[in-house]
């Protein structure tokens, strides 16, 4: 067997959803108000939540390069659009802070917050595509749904202390 034929059945994992979410954050970051650039969005935030923020982040991201893609349940074709619906509102959320940065909807709490918490509908989405780990690992699919779950919380909630700095 060639590397390539041990190494190609790896490549169609979870992680691939998460290209087009981390293409359009560095290729988009800058359009975003100036409150959200790092160097304000990042300042003065506690250790604790910078860390847990951070941490869960790379735990979701390796979480879904260790499972497979397959369509083969229903619960994978709803994991599916749920995972395409949550980018258009992720995406959605973006543009409206982007292009209308001084609206009503923008400067509102849930306008504001939109992009931290719409990432909840498509990380459901990859944790209904998912029903394996690679490696034999023993597959709890609350593993993953649990880590993007404390993720979005404590993204929430950091964005909600920015915002509560701003208004």
């Amino acid at each position: 067997m060639s590397r390539a034929q041990t190494v190609l059945p790896y490549v169609g994992n979870g992680f691939l959803l998460m290209i087009p979410v981390v293409i359009w954050n560095l290729a988009l970051t800058d359009q975003l108000p100036a409150v959200f650039q790092p160097e304000i969005f990042w300042n003065d935030i506690p250790a604790w939540l910078t860390y847990g923020e951070n941490g869960s982040r790379i735990l979701v991201f390796a979480l879904a390069g260790l499972m497979p893609i397959r369509s083969s349940t229903k619960n994978q074709g709803v994991g599916f659009f749920s995972y395409l619906a949550g980018l258009v509102l992720y995406f959605a959320s973006w543009l409206a802070l982007m292009y209308f940065p001084d609206s009503q909807w923008s400067t509102s709490l849930p306008g504001f917050m939109a992009p931290a918490f719409t990432p909840l509908f498509w990380l459901t989405g990859i944790g209904l595509i998912g029903e394996s780990f690679y490696f034999n690992l023993p597959f709890r699919r609350w593993i993953f749904m649990l880590t993007a779950f404390l993720f979005v919380v404590l993204h929430c909630f950091h964005t909600y202390t920015v915002y509560d700095r701003l208004y």
